[in-house]
């Protein structure tokens, strides 16, 4: 089902082309030498026009300075900076100040996040970074405030909570300042919260509005910018059941962008509570606005249009990753479009002006389906691909043909550069399922999740998941080149008018490929994985490239085995200059846990554990207890003792790491079982290590 309210646009009829470059150049900074937000520029693009690195002399990029963080868990954000100074944020919601020529530290804020919180973060504690406008820096905390500081000095200016923080909300997503109001939205889907993006004035910090992605569970008016009319519509396209009492997800957890043009803001949504459809509503209505891109009044929140990628999501294909602008030429006349790589596996170039689907064509492998319908806008399903009566191997899998990390996006060359993915998960239904508050909610078979016993099998998984740079004719819905990557979980992109498009890589390799061909023409050893995005700025006529590095996210929580075999490294932010001479220290690399299990057993059901584990842990420790980017369960000593397995799994021992305690969820007969299982794991594995 489609919505379609009318857009007042008479008085959008003025091109883009036109209102972009002015202002481009107010939040750009002349002559672009500024990335003054996340994407550079309120298209999105990530791309800049500096030129001094390129091509020829990219060659003689080195290190111009680096500095290392407090910090061992992933690390996204995309650097700011406005007036020279470098603006980022760690894990933990964290913010710093560096001078951008010097690297030398102006000022940090920690927000003091309570560990505790990140038995919330599905996908890491990590954040994407910092909006910085008007003298203030504007930054978001995993336990849902969001913060203004002072820009000269760090100073907090105001803080609001933007959730109820009572319930299992978290942010990871930068703000936006749009119209002198901040927006920020939200996390949470899997736990079951209710999705909504919010507007706070930027001097205040009042709230403005707020949009929400689902209907009233109540079916009672809540003060949403939408109107009784879009409550009534949408909510019709929920089944007879209604949404879920716990809010039915559809987080804006990243992915807002902005038309000056236009005046309209886009914002992607995420996946539904639980997964499953058929235990989220009647498994054959819609259930907007899961999965959707939205268009909404920046100044009032008002409803304008929306397209749904998937609709009644079964799988976990959010709609959140990175929304670009840009104008194209189709079918020979000019069109204003928003483009996004979902994590669906389908490319869409969508008018932006009124939600219309122009093209949508698949950019990596799927079996999900095998098109897009061009009059109705919808995917053309695989039967048996919703997997109600038995199991389907889904490509791509949740972690998408493309997920959180950022694309880019060449106007001269009309080429976009997507970090593609091929990945795939088996899915089953769970006819046991019941919801749970609080907790991750598939409702699909959770021992589908384990890895096979066999290691022969094992590899053959490992193989199919792949990564690669594409770069994309959005025009033609086709590819230029591709660049393949060893592991599939890699950085976001930087596309410069040097001809570079920069991304760093799993293994710890930040590249630069010519943009024309996809030829490596530079790299850096960064030491550790690479997951951000980078970008670029200019200073008394030096340009520089900053990037975050430190892995971690959905790919090294969920699957670690399928990922360079590594411990936690601390996060750095490394920035490079033509002639360069700074120098990383090495980083000491403790020696890979051994753990004897001479004498230790357990009484506990192993089968029931296995299930237990991959329905409560997996999400963060990996299939078959196998993490390694979160503590290893296989070689952690707490496993040898019932007594230390309890105090930690159902005391929360260790709520102040993260690890909160699960006896709401658990029995200590659960608990056990649990233990058991890891302990068999554990011996398996190190009988296959010595069999190597």
């Amino acid at each position: 089902m489609r919505i379609a309210l009318g857009l007042g646009l008479a008085a959008a009829g003025l091109l883009l082309a036109a209102a972009a470059p002015q202002a481009g150049r107010a939040l750009a900074g002349k002559d672009g030498e500024d990335w003054p937000s996340t994407g550079r520029t309120w298209a999105d693009q990530r791309f800049s026009p500096l030129t001094q690195i390129n091509v020829e002399t990219v060659g003689k990029l080195g290190l111009a300075w680096h500095h290392e963080f407090d910090t061992d868990r992933g690390q996204e954000a995309t650097p700011v900076e406005v007036d020279g100074v470098l603006y980022t944020t760690t894990a933990w919601s964290k913010v710093y100040a560096f001078d951008a020529r010097t690297g030398r530290l102006l000022w940090s804020y920690d927000p003091e996040v309570d560990r505790a919180r990140g038995f919330l973060a599905c996908c890491d504690v990590v954040n994407r970074g910092v909006a910085v406008s008007g003298g203030k820096v504007y930054a978001a905390a995993l336990d849902g405030r969001l913060t203004a500081l002072d820009a000269g000095t760090g100073k907090v200016v105001w803080s609001a909570v933007t959730v109820d923080q009572g319930k299992s909300y978290t942010i990871t997503g930068a703000p936006r300042v749009i119209h002198g109001k901040v927006l920020i939205g939200n996390g949470g889907s899997e736990y079951g919260v209710r999705g909504y993006v919010s507007a706070y004035d930027a001097e205040t910090g009042k709230l403005a509005w707020r949009f929400y992605t689902t209907p009233s569970p109540s079916g009672k008016p809540d003060g949403a910018a939408s109107d009784a009319a879009l409550e009534k519509a949408a909510r019709s396209t929920w089944g007879g059941a209604g949404v879920p009492e716990a809010g039915g997800g559809g987080t804006v957890w990243e992915s807002i962008t902005y038309d000056p043009g236009l005046n309209l803001v886009y914002f992607g949504t995420g996946n539904g509570s639980p997964w499953n459809a058929r235990h989220r509503s009647d498994g054959k209505s819609d259930n907007l606005f899961l999965s959707s891109i939205v268009a909404v009044d920046p100044d009032t929140g008002k409803y304008a249009w929306h397209y749904q990628p998937t609709p009644d999501d079964t799988w976990d294909f959010d709609a959140t990753q990175h929304l670009m602008l840009a104008d194209l030429t189709i079918d020979g006349r000019p069109r204003k479009v928003v483009m996004q790589a979902n994590k669906n596996g389908f490319f869409y170039v969508i008018d932006r002006a009124t939600g219309a689907l122009i093209s949508a064509k698949g950019f990596v492998p799927m079996t999900w389906a095998t098109g897009v319908d061009p009059k109705t806008g919808r995917p053309v399903e695989v039967p048996g691909a919703r997997y109600e009566t038995k199991v389907a191997v889904i490509s791509p899998s949740p972690t998408g043909a493309h997920n959180w990390q950022p694309m880019a996006f060449d106007p001269r060359q009309g080429l976009v550069f997507i970090p593609a993915m091929e990945s795939g998960l088996v899915f089953g239904d769970d006819p046991k399922f019941k919801y749970r508050e609080g907790a991750v909610n598939f409702a699909f078979d959770p021992l589908l999740l384990a890895l096979p016993d066999e290691k022969a099998q094992r590899a053959a998984i490992k193989a199919s998941l792949k990564g690669e740079l594409l770069a994309w004719d959005p025009v033609k819905q086709e590819a230029r080149w591709s660049t393949p990557h060893e592991y599939y979980w890699n950085g976001g992109i930087l596309a410069t008018a040097g001809d570079l498009v920069f991304q760093g890589d799993a293994e710890g390799r930040f590249a630069a490929y010519d943009s024309r061909t996809g030829k490596q023409v530079w790299r850096y050893d960064a030491g550790m994985g690479v997951v951000a995005g980078a970008s670029t700025y200019a200073l008394d006529g030096q340009q520089y490239v900053a990037l975050m590095v430190g892995y971690g996210g959905t790919g090294p929580l969920f699957q670690h085995w399928a990922l360079p075999d590594r411990p936690r490294l601390p996060g750095r932010l490394l920035v490079f200059k033509l002639g360069g001479t700074d120098t990383l220290p090495a980083i000491s690399r403790p020696p890979p846990r051994t753990i004897d299990l001479t004498g230790v057993h357990s009484a506990g059901d192993v089968d029931q554990g296995s299930l237990l584990f991959h329905q409560n842990c997996a999400i963060c420790h990996s299939s078959n207890a196998s993490g390694r980017y979160l503590p290893d369960l296989q070689t952690s000593s707490m496993i040898t003792s019932d007594a230390a397995f309890r105090t930690v799994v159902l005391d929360g021992a260790l709520a102040s790491n993260g690890m909160v305690g699960f006896a709401r969820f658990l029995t200590p007969a659960q608990a056990e079982a649990i233990r058991a299982y890891i302990i068999q794991e554990s011996r398996r594995n190190q009988a296959m290590l010595a069999a190597q």
